[in-house]
């Protein structure tokens, strides 16, 4: 088995847009622009980049959630973007995501219970009794309480919401987790607590994180590496400390610089 867990080759992405007064005009944006990136298993790859820099495409490119224009997605050693709609469905077990906005994210008409339980029954996992199990079991392990089942999102905080997230995402026991901005919604506080939520949970469970972010602040606590992308190309990439000791780019430098104080590290550390 590789140690690599998932491994992008030369993504590339593009759009018409429509320009002129009556759009009649055309103008190709390019997203992905020749995008690799290698993440090993059990350790966090982050994706930093500001607003339009390339990165949510890229995560939904390797998800398969929108169609690229070129390029490998190889996961856990399987050529992902080679999959049938039934192969694509199996592997999809294992590769779950966490939404960047808790309160848009879940379904306020369902118990969540229910919300949690949804990936067990799609895919057919234990029966009924089990699976009220199970989501007893990760509601408990991500902080929550185990009759918390009955209730309705609107009855959480941000943070509880997001823990109801990562639990939903994590009850099908996956190899990969994708993380879309899954703190920024949040205050400091309650983001350093879900930080070490998802820490303690990688460590507990073996998960990997593709981890999305604009905030370079949140990738020294959660990340082993990081690749900054800028209009849709990678533009510098390495371990944690090396891109904040000594980042070569003066894009990386400025996103640096941009960092607000510490609250964010006195509240985790």
């Amino acid at each position: 088995m590789t140690d690599l867990i998932l491994q992008a080759r030369n993504l590339r992405k593009t759009y018409i847009q429509r320009t002129g007064a009556l759009g009649l005009g055309k103008q190709t944006i390019t997203a992905l622009d020749d995008v690799s990136l290698q993440l090993k298993r059990g350790t966090t790859l982050a994706v930093v980049g500001e607003s339009g820099s390339g990165k949510s495409t890229l995560a939904r490119g390797i998800l398969r959630l929108l169609a690229l224009d070129s390029g490998e997605v190889e996961f856990d050693g399987t050529d992902f973007l080679a999959l049938d709609k039934s192969a694509l469905r199996r592997a999809r077990r294992d590769i779950q995501m966490i939404f960047q906005d808790p309160f848009a994210s879940l379904n306020p008409r369902m118990r969540v219970g229910d919300i949690i339980a949804e990936g067990l029954v799609i895919h057919g996992m234990g029966d009924a009794s089990q699976q009220r199990d199970n989501v007893r079991q990760m509601l408990e392990k991500v902080g929550l309480l185990a009759e918390d089942a009955q209730k309705y999102p609107h009855q959480f905080s941000g943070g509880q919401r997001q823990r109801i997230g990562i639990a939903r995402a994590l009850i099908l026991q996956p190899k990969l987790v994708v993380c879309d901005e899954p703190v920024s919604a949040l205050d400091v506080s309650v983001q350093a607590q879900i930080l070490l939520l998802l820490k303690q949970l990688q460590q507990e469970m073996g998960l990997s994180y593709l981890f999305i972010t604009h905030d370079l602040r949140v990738v020294r606590h959660i990340a082993d590496q990081v690749l900054v992308m800028q209009k849709g190309k990678v533009i510098e990439q390495g371990s944690v400390e090396n891109i904040y000791n000594a980042p070569d780019q003066i894009y990386t430098q400025q996103l640096l610089s941009a960092i607000p104080g510490q609250g964010l590290r006195s509240a985790i550390t």
